[in-house]
Formats: C-alpha cells, structure tokens, sequence
C-alpha cells in the first residue's frame, strides 16, 4: 500500500513515511493509493475483538509494518486507559442506537486514534532510522489538544505543542490542555478562533525557510491533526466494530445496510466512515450533522463551499470550524481522483473564500446527506434525551441527535441508524446541566460537575474528577499572528 497527494505531486510513499511526514510537500493531504475491498470477509472479522479488528484493519494500510509492530502498538494504546472492555461499545436506547467514542484517557472521541498514533510514530521514526527530533504542531478546537498531548507526552525525540482559541473551548477542555503533564508538551491560547489557529499552524507546515530553520536546530515538523493520515486509518476501526456489535447483538443481520449520524466540523470523523464504505462495509447513508457554523449543511444541500461568514461560539466548540481541513480528501475522492480539480478548488476557496463543485461531483455526494441543530435545539433535545430515555448526552451528540431526527422526518428511512457520541456531557457539564433546566450561575465548574451527576444519578468520570486538583502547568497566550515567533521561544532558537 502506498500513499499519494490529493493534490498531484508524484509523491508516493509507504505509511510509516507519510506518518513522520504529516502533510504532502505540495500542501495536499495524503490518500490511500486505492482502498482494500473487505466485502468479502465481512463473517471472518464480525466476532473480532477491539484490538484484533484494529490490526486486521490497519495492516491493509500500514503493511510496511511487521505484524509485531503493529500488534505491540495496538495493544499499548487500546489497554486500561480505557475505561470498558469494549473500548468503543455501541448502545441500544430504547429505539436508537449510539455509539460512544469517549471512553478514552480524556473522554472523547480524539483518544480512539490519538492514543495510538504517537505509538505509530515512534516505530516509524525507528523504521525510517530517523534522528532528529520530531516537532508536532497542532491546532485544536478542543478535544484532539488534550488527546494529543496525552498520547505523546514523555515520548523521546518527540515535542508537542498545541495552540487553542482562548475563547472557544469549553472550561473543562481548557483546564484539561493548563494541567497537562510532560516535560515534552507546551500549551499556547491564542487571541483568535479555531480556524485561525488552523490556518497558522497549515501555513507554517508550507513554509520552507520556518522548516529549514528548524532542520538547522535539528527538528522535523510533523502534525497530530486529522490531516495526518496515521489520525484517520484508526478511526475506520470503530464504524467496523459498531456494525459488528449490531449483528452480534441480532439488531441486524450480516450484509444489512445501516446509516451513521456524525457531528463534525473539521470533517476527519465522518470521512473514516465514506473510508469505512469504500471499504465494503455495508453503509446506506452518512448524515453529516453541524451547528450553527453550518458550512458543510450548505455543502451537501447546494454544492458550494462558503467560508464567508461570521464564525458563530456555541455549546459544541469543538465543530465551531468554517475550514474543514479532511474534506479536501472527499473533493478528490468525488471528483474521480482528479488532482488538477482539487487544486482548483482549493485556489478559489483560498482566494474568494468559496467554491462550487460541477454537476458529476455533486451526483458523486449520494451516499452524504446533511442536517444542522441550532442552540435552542440542542437545549431542548439534551432535556428531552434525558427524559425520555433516561440518557445523557454533551452538546456535540446532540447536534448528531436533533440532525438525525430531522433526517428521518425529511426522508422517512427506516434504516438502522448509529449516532455516533462523541463526547463525554461531563466536558461540557455546564451547558448540559442548563438544559436540564438546573441552575448553573454562581457555581464553579467543579460545583456544576456534581450538581450534574447528582441529578442525573451518573458517575463524573475520573479524568474528569481528578482535574480539581490538577495544577496550571500551562497559562502562554499570544495573538494569531504570533505563533511563528512563539515556536521560537518554546524551542528556544
């Protein structure tokens, strides 16, 4: 298996090199070089446990591995951080189904691959018998910051730094990124949004005299964002392993067609899912799910990408994003590989802040459709949620949620449907608690956390619990357009 650019450039590498990589040197993302069809072995893979579907899945992709590599990896990352033997199970309430992705070390979905990635990493950078330190840069909306400094703190040849909207995570994400441990890792708020970071943080990865500086102080610039494909291969595993888990429990039968509802901003978590279909797994629809920073609603509804518009803060920070970085890799994807259109787009998006696809790539978005859920929505399902079936849910599973509901009322399918849980309410403890209709002003966050879990008679996770004594390691602030010169002094150069 090899790994090329959605952008053209005859790059072609094997996976170990595209991991210490991160990004094309042509500013594309790296794609496989054609996608494994299991259709076929669908009944040899069904009984699987977490860990071996992840093997058998990942060295389709990653085969310049050896199968003790892989496995020694696997096996490191998938172990007692989590808090069930499932590592991702996938829960019937009353009529729906959800599959809970934060069970992980910092409760949400990012653990699913960033607990395995710096694992990845490290033995790529033995196979590549590469030398020099590895500077990982990373934008974050929230959760992937805390995943990632978790999964690469104290790892030689390794620093991480993570550079998050000071205003635009919630409280608990923003103490869990202060408090991180780890001579390795450094934490940076910025005076700006999401998509600033994120464009900051692109722009230095094609910046060749910032990279040449930093090869002459012995450092290789890579990234632990969903660009990095070694961040999206692992998320395949868990739309696998749901399917599996409906059959195995006779909701379905085996070849039966179900829809995944995906709440997603940057784009990465409902790709692993197309990737997952192109795969073979049998997947009717995806039902892209935003909030009011609708952008991909807009997409999949008319065909244009437009970033032109005002960044709106809601409860789900985590998809507050205008430029969903992956979706370059659906564009090259639909428009039957054809780099020369990817470029094309991706020029009119930098340049006039849009883009419209032609008539076939639009036909070729079938298998997507799209809702949104705005605040009061949100507010209102999370109650509802909780009423009815006696199940909690943070803000971000609610927009999949209300879009779901609002699909299935538009297009009457009856196909088995996964919500796909992304986080958990104990993150963001204080918009949930509000839309339980509990008092939340005057109470600090710890306050909040147990009000939460007294009322809703559900145990406070320990990450989560264990935050009230964790210490500020971490309190660097600086504007967007700093962040070059802030690399600098980290690094000290």
């Amino acid at each position: 298996m090899y790994f090329i650019s959605t952008r053209g450039k005859k790059e072609k590498i094997k996976g170990s090199q595209t991991i210490i990589n991160g990004i094309c040197s042509d500013g594309g993302l790296y794609v496989p070089e054609s996608f494994p069809d299991v259709s076929d072995k669908l009944d040899n893979l069904v009984n699987l446990s977490y860990k071996d579907l992840c093997f058998e899945i990942l060295k389709l992709y990653l085969d310049d591995f050896t199968e003790e590599e892989l496995k020694n990896c696997i096996n490191k990352a998938y172990d007692d951080k989590f808090d069930c033997k499932e590592i991702a199970p996938t829960v019937k309430v009353k009529d729906k189904y959800f599959l809970e992705l934060y069970h992980g070390p910092t409760c949400a979905f990012k653990d699913m691959a960033l607990t395995l990635m710096p694992l990845l990493l490290e033995t790529s950078l033995k196979k590549n018998n590469i030398k020099e330190d590895i500077l990982i840069l990373t934008a974050t909306s929230g959760d992937t910051g805390k995943a990632a400094l978790e999964g690469f703190k104290n790892l030689n040849q390794i620093k991480i730094i993570v550079f998050f909207p000071e205003d635009g995570v919630s409280s608990i994400q923003k103490l869990q990124m202060q408090s991180q441990e780890g001579d390795n890792t450094y934490v940076v708020s910025i005076n700006g949004n999401f998509d600033d970071a994120q464009s900051a943080v692109k722009t230095i990865f094609n910046d060749e005299e910032f990279k040449e500086i930093l090869k002459n102080n012995n450092y290789i610039l890579s990234s632990a964002n969903s660009i990095n494909i070694s961040r999206l291969l692992p998320q395949i595993v868990y739309y696998f392993y749901s399917y599996f888990d409906l059959v195995k429990n006779k909701h379905i039968k085996l070849k039966d067609k179900i829809n995944f509802t995906v709440p997603t901003g940057n784009f990465g978590n409902i790709l692993a899912a197309y990737y997952a279909k192109l795969m073979g797994l049998p997947v009717n629809k995806l039902i892209c799910a935003s909030n009011d920073n609708n952008v991909l609603y807009d997409f999949f509804n008319s065909g244009i990408y437009n970033k032109n518009r005002e960044l709106i803060l809601t409860s789900s920070p985590s998809m507050d994003i205008l430029i969903s970085s992956n979706l370059e890799r659906l564009l090259f994807e639909i428009s039957s590989r054809d780099s020369e259109k990817v470029n094309n787009l991706i020029k009119d998006l930098n340049n006039k802040g849009l883009y419209k696809l032609d008539a076939n790539m639009k036909k070729n978005l079938n298998s997507f459709r799209s809702e949104y859920a705005n605040e009061l929505e949100v507010k209102r399902n999370i109650n509802k949620v909780f009423k009815e079936y006696n199940y909690l849910i943070d803000t971000h599973t609610c927009v999949a949620y209300t879009s779901y509901m609002k699909y299935l009322k538009k297009h009457k399918d009856c196909t088995p449907t996964v919500i796909v849980s992304t986080a958990s309410p104990y993150k963001f403890s204080k918009d949930v608690l509000y839309s339980l209709g509990e008092e939340v002003n005057n109470f600090d966050k710890f306050e909040i956390i147990e009000k939460l879990s007294k009322f809703s008679h559900t145990e406070i996770p320990y990450p989560i619990k264990k935050l009230k004594t964790s210490l500020i390691l971490h309190d660097e602030n600086c504007e967007k357009d700093e962040i070059k010169s802030e690399i600098k002094k980290i690094l000290k150069m």
